[in-house]
């Protein structure tokens, strides 16, 4: 299942990043092959400075080797190895009427001291973090990530909407990150779902993300803005920063486990602001956006006016 799984997000990080340099026509990504003294490696790609994505990277990983004393005490257990692989993608568009995206793909395992897998699981997600609403893109990235889910288990996306919302939170300001998409972990081998079975779902979700995010990009990366809604946009940021940086799970695995800083940090936007006290305008867009975001969304199901 692993050396599966790490080919289809090898093949997936070429599908997503020749179509993004395709949708910049100017900015291309940077390869950055590296290795983990303790273990694996990755393939980090990264964009800056273009057209349409002023920072951005799709990056994939495999790394394996004695699971650090830490990790063993958040997963209760002791003295073993692991094996994990990835693909994690974030994406900064420089118009601040196209949403922040960010995505990953996951599979673990665990093993005994004699090589044998004592536990193994798949995880992963999608979400959008728009600076702007336009309802009817936040009702087009949901309607993608129920239709891949419904493939599968039509109580997969109430589920895992639900969790997403529940876990892109920033509880210290009482807000969501965005508005959403689809957040699973653990998932592992049940009566009614095998690896293979959660494998089939997982790469449905990684195949539709083109579908759910490119279309509202095409839509929105020409549109006018001023000085003042980017810096909107910059502080924004800043709670996307705060997000990844208190809260992440993927975050404090990868500085735990002696992860390459550059890609665990590579999710941070280039210019962000943090301005003492802000409060968006009274009935203004961007106190819109911030209503939107203290309580979860129907969007499959939401009227766009």
């Amino acid at each position: 299942m692993k050396d599966t799984f790490y080919q289809y997000i090898q093949d997936l990080q070429d599908r997503i990043t020749t179509t993004l340099e395709t949708i910049d026509g100017k900015a291309k990504f940077q390869e950055d092959l590296w290795e983990r003294p303790e273990g694996g490696g990755g393939r980090t790609r990264v964009i800056e400075n273009g057209t349409v994505f002023e920072k951005g990277g799709v990056n994939i990983s495999a790394v394996h080797g004695p699971l650090p004393e830490t990790m063993q005490n958040y997963f209760k257990v002791s003295d073993c190895d692991f094996f994990a692989c990835g693909l994690s993608l974030v994406l900064h568009p420089k118009n601040p009427m196209v949403p922040t995206v960010h995505a990953n793909w996951r599979y673990f395992e665990m093993y005994d001291k004699k090589g044998n897998i004592i536990d193994s699981w798949f995880g992963g997600g999608l979400d959008l973090t728009p600076y702007y609403l336009f309802e009817e893109d936040a009702k087009h990235f949901h309607k993608v990530c129920k239709a891949a889910c419904d493939k599968h288990n039509p109580e997969f996306y109430p589920e895992y909407k639900a969790r997403c919302d529940d876990y892109f939170y920033n509880s210290h300001r009482s807000e969501g990150r965005g508005i959403g998409g689809l957040f699973f972990d653990y998932c592992k081998e049940t009566e009614s779902m095998s690896m293979s079975q959660w494998y089939d779902f997982v790469t449905e979700v990684g195949n539709s993300f083109l579908e759910a995010y490119v279309p509202i990009v095409e839509k929105r990366k020409d549109l006018k803005y001023t000085e003042a809604e980017r810096n909107w946009q910059e502080i924004r940021r800043g709670r996307y920063v705060e997000f990844n940086l208190v809260h992440d799970k993927g975050t404090l695995f990868g500085l735990k486990t002696n992860g390459r800083i550059e890609s665990i940090l590579m999710s941070l936007p280039p210019k962000v602001q943090w301005v003492y006290d802000h409060h968006a305008e009274h009935g203004s867009r961007e106190a819109k956006l911030v209503a939107v975001l203290k309580n979860p969304v129907d969007w499959v199901n939401k009227e766009i006016k």
